[in-house]
């Protein structure tokens, strides 16, 4: 398996805060390299799964939707998924929201965008956690359901 971690924006890009919730910028970025990861030789029969934080969720589902079929599964933590719009109802990639219990404002949002997503899905509520996940435990749970939802849904693309 590879990982394959980096930025969406720039540097200089991200020092316009206003950048940071562009999400059709960052879904282009995102779906650059996933065109690039299909071209190299070294990853191009891996799964792909994505995995978004905040508005990084938000441009994960929308590449995911604008490339049915691409994608193995998607995670999505303490984001917004209501920023993709429309979109949730066209992806068919199997979609986990993590979102923290004491997080009731980006808790809602995500019920709303998990009722209207029509694939395979699953909200994990993490008990007393708050938006960064920074209680005693926390992130580990993230860690842990989100491996778990990774491996539950990998298969090794045909070439």
């Amino acid at each position: 398996m590879a990982t394959l971690l980096f930025d969406l924006l720039t540097e200089e890009e991200a020092s316009d805060r206003r950048n940071v919730f562009h999400v059709p910028l960052l879904a282009r970025r995102l779906e650059e390299a996933l065109a690039w990861s299909r071209e190299d030789p070294d990853t191009a029969a891996l799964p792909v799964g994505l995995f978004g934080a905040s508005t990084g969720s938000a441009a994960a589902l929308v590449t995911a939707a604008e490339n049915p079929g691409e994608i193995a599964a998607i995670v999505s933590r303490g984001g917004r998924p209501d920023m993709a719009g429309e979109v949730l109802s066209r992806i068919r990639a199997p979609t986990l929201l993590i979102v923290g219990g004491a997080d009731t404002v980006v808790l809602a949002l995500n019920e709303d965008a998990y009722a209207a997503l029509n694939c395979a899905k699953h909200l994990h509520v993490v008990p007393g956690a708050t938006h960064l996940f920074e209680e005693p435990g926390a992130l580990d749970k993230v860690v842990e359901a989100a491996g778990d939802w990774f491996v539950q849904h990998f298969r090794t693309r045909e070439t």
